[in-house]
């Protein structure tokens, strides 16, 4: 006679055999599976550097929980984003849609209008209205001359707003004919959730973008050869018309904290909090990150241990 108890065991042996075999995580040790981002690992989702505003656009989720893989480093500021400048692979970012002030990291646009004019050894005369705003100033005098590609330098690396003032003059005729252009550069870089006042970045009312805005214009900055080698420098020597010279430093201490930054604008108000823009780059891979909002003194921190685990992606 069959031995039915031998056959239902060795049935049951098969089954715990192939359950087995599945390869199944245990789960009765009670650990949370955290969930990974796949789509910002992905090969296919790469686009060619073309495509970077597409890319950018591609990825619209409302403010939320970050986005960022779990092993990433935590990030103090209220939005930021992280993303790969060549092909707008977006790494890391949270609320990157959300409109806040980014205080001087603007002048990073400012800078862009006054570049692809061109003609930067032109003579720029300083007026008594360029030099009418506080707290961050070059110290030149009315009726005294620079020429645009001194104080383009002077913004982008000491982010002194007199000279933005004088800038957006010279460009446009006025700082509010100048506003208009930056909005219209802006929009041309798929920033569309962004306005712009002034040149300089301090509080105007209704003045705001994104961290994913500041980051399409970011880009845009980015191929620009000759504000890439400014946003470099750790300091410049300004030559006053009278002849004094003053040795400016460089605002972005991720130039001598992190070996792979190269660039790129720091920013701060007390309604933006601390705000940075930073590039980096290691062998053949580059990170641009936008951090906005920040209340404490870790900005710098955020920046390097973010942008060095983007490098290791």
């Amino acid at each position: 006679m069959m031995n039915y108890s031998a056959v239902f065991l060795s049935f049951a042996a098969a089954l715990l055999s192939c359950a087995c075999a599945t390869g199944q995580p245990a789960s009765s040790q009670g650990q949370p599976q955290v969930a990974i981002d796949r789509t910002q690992t992905s090969p296919s989702s790469k686009l060619p550097a073309t495509g970077i505003q597409n890319q950018l656009q591609q990825s619209h989720s409302p403010p939320g929980p970050s986005r960022i893989r779990a092993e990433a480093p935590p990030v103090f500021a209220k939005s930021y984003i992280l993303i790969d400048p060549a092909s707008g692979t977006v790494l890391a970012s949270r609320d990157a849609d959300t409109p806040r002030s980014v205080a001087s990291t603007q002048k990073i646009l400012t800078a862009l209008i006054v570049v692809e004019r061109g003609n930067l050894d032109e003579p720029v005369q300083i007026t008594a209205s360029d030099v009418a705003v506080e707290p961050s100033k070059l110290g030149v005098l009315p009726d005294e001359v620079y020429t645009r590609r001194e104080l383009v330098t002077a913004i982008l690396i000491k982010s002194v707003n007199d000279a933005a003032n004088a800038l957006a003059r010279d460009n446009a005729g006025s700082v509010a004919a100048f506003a208009s252009k930056m909005n219209a550069r802006a929009r041309s870089l798929g920033a569309s959730n962004s306005f712009f006042v002034n040149p300089h970045g301090l509080p105007a009312k209704g003045q705001h973008s994104t961290a994913r805005d500041m980051a399409r214009i970011a880009t845009g900055v980015y191929n620009n050869e000759f504000i890439r080698n400014v946003v470099r420098r750790r300091n410049y020597t300004f030559h006053y018309a009278n002849g004094r010279t003053d040795t400016l430093e460089n605002t972005n201490e991720l130039l001598v904290r992190m070996p792979e930054c190269d660039g790129m604008k720091t920013g701060y108000t007390e309604p933006a909090g601390r705000c940075l823009i930073s590039t980096a780059h290691r062998n053949n891979r580059e990170v641009l990150m936008v951090q906005l909002g920040t209340k404490t003194k870790y900005i710098w921190n955020d920046g390097a241990a973010m942008m060095a685990w983007g490098l290791s992606r």
